[in-house]
């Protein structure tokens, strides 16, 4: 075997790996919102035709990750205000019962492992790096939250908010860009977790409650001044 080439897995198909490759790249801002995608470029990129390319872009379609630019190609998905503000409402739904059912069925081990994102979201923000490492509290922030659904014992409530998350991801990825402060997940987890372990469902609905719509706000408001049209003109103060 030549050194340097990776063979192809063959345990997956190369339309799955495509497809797997170009979503991570997405929900990781490699390819950021409103890239335009180029299939030859794609293609180039992966070292693959173009058809394993064309089928991922499908798929990644139905996910509602790629969507037509109106020029007549493709482009990863931007989320406007209102599409962000819809997707913090599925989540207080479906997360107010995840955390109301994590109080009665978590266990020790799930326990230990959310009090483990906690302390590393704020270990991380305490080490003051000149770059905040925005992908990995992203991370611990969707790991936080996923273990919680888990946690429910519900595995639809898992499934259902697995398809949410996927756009969360988006959005925060096009949000944190701009101002990674958007994202403030250490006090607020701590205080649902610290919900979730005392088994006090009100407490912890109350806490998730908290944390959703005050991300709501920061998200959108962010979301709103990226979007807003530059005024050139000044305008008097009365």
């Amino acid at each position: 075997m030549t050194p340097g080439i990776v063979p192809i897995q063959r345990s997956k198909s190369l339309h799955e790996q495509t497809y797997q490759a170009l979503r991570a790249s997405i929900l990781s801002g490699d390819l950021p919102p409103g890239e335009r995608l180029v299939e030859t470029q794609l293609a180039q990129r992966l070292q693959v035709s173009r058809t394993p390319i064309r089928e991922a872009i499908r798929q990644l379609q139905k996910d509602g990750l790629v969507t037509a630019d109106g020029l007549g190609g493709l482009q990863v998905t931007t989320i406007s205000a209102v599409d962000a503000a819809q997707l913090y409402d599925c989540r207080l739904a479906l997360e107010e019962l995840a955390v109301a059912e994590a109080c009665l069925h978590a266990d020790s081990v799930q326990l230990q492992q959310l009090e483990g994102y906690v302390l590393q979201a704020e270990q991380l923000v305490q080490e003051q790096t000149p770059v905040l490492k925005v992908m990995d509290l992203l991370d611990l922030d969707y790991g936080f939250h996923r273990l919680i659904a888990e946690s429910s014992g519900n595995r639809w409530l898992v499934t259902l908010l697995d398809q949410v998350f996927d756009k969360m991801m988006l959005l925060r990825v096009q949000t944190t860009r701009h101002n990674p402060k958007v994202l403030e997940i250490r006090i607020e987890h701590r205080q649902i977790y610290q919900a979730i372990a005392q088994r006090h469902s009100a407490a912890a609905v109350e806490a998730i409650q908290s944390h959703l719509l005050a991300s709501k706000a920061r998200v959108v408001d962010e979301l709103q001044q990226l979007h807003q049209p530059l005024d050139t003109t000044e305008t008097a103060v009365v």
